[in-house]
């Protein structure tokens, strides 16, 4: 990480300028109230892609509070190997995997599923169709219920993949695996998720 100048040199405007790394260093020198730059800049990013992986907003909102609070506590490891939200997304991943575990289950959000699984897009001029919210509504329910019956690590690995956008290093890094298992997963889960649509949805 580059060198950010003293604390004193560093004014809070300056610092929202600043990258993630040159915050870290403001925070490291003493100015910790510049991590709250980062909370700002990334809490939205991972809490939505947490609402997905957790299926609950209220788990989301409580797995991305504590991962920002362990970020903060392990500040001093990060070694600016990887991007800042890589790591935390790292983070934030084991705690939702603990989180999981205690609720013994982890339903998929489907907001913005329907495009990353082979769906026609839906023509805008029949959004005021009577029948249009309750199609909708079915095919959310058929996809969110055949996310759910994914593995756990092929649905979240699917998640990040095709709806957070992370790229296979990041997905690895993220879940501390190599490549291969990133790409194998993958593959198994996109072929998973596409028969068990095919049950319910023969129109894919």
């Amino acid at each position: 990480m580059g060198n950010s100048g003293t604390t004193s040199d560093v004014s809070t405007k300056d610092i929202v300028t600043r990258t993630d790394s040159e915050i870290i260093d403001v925070c490291l020198q003493g100015r910790t109230e510049a991590f709250g730059v980062l909370v700002a800049r990334h809490q939205d990013r991972l809490y939505n892609t947490l609402v997905k992986v957790l299926g609950s907003a209220d788990a989301a909102q409580e797995a991305t509070q504590t991962a920002f609070v362990q970020a903060f506590h392990r500040l001093t490891t990060f070694q600016g190997e990887s991007a800042f939200y890589s790591w935390l997304f790292r983070i934030a991943v084991n705690v939702a995997i603990t989180e999981k575990r205690k609720q013994r289950q982890m339903v998929a959000s489907v907001e913005n599923v329907q495009a990353k699984t082979g769906q026609e897009p839906v023509d805008q001029r029949r959004d005021n169709h009577p029948s249009h919210a309750m199609e909708v509504e079915e095919s959310q329910r058929l996809i969110r219920q055949a996310l759910s019956e994914l593995p756990s690590d092929h649905r979240t690995m699917l998640i990040l993949k095709e709806i957070e956008g992370l790229s296979y290093e990041e997905i690895a890094q993220a879940c501390q695996c190599p490549i291969g298992t990133v790409r194998s997963r993958l593959h198994r889960a996109r072929q998973e998720l596409k028969e068990k649509l095919k049950l319910v949805m023969p129109s894919l």
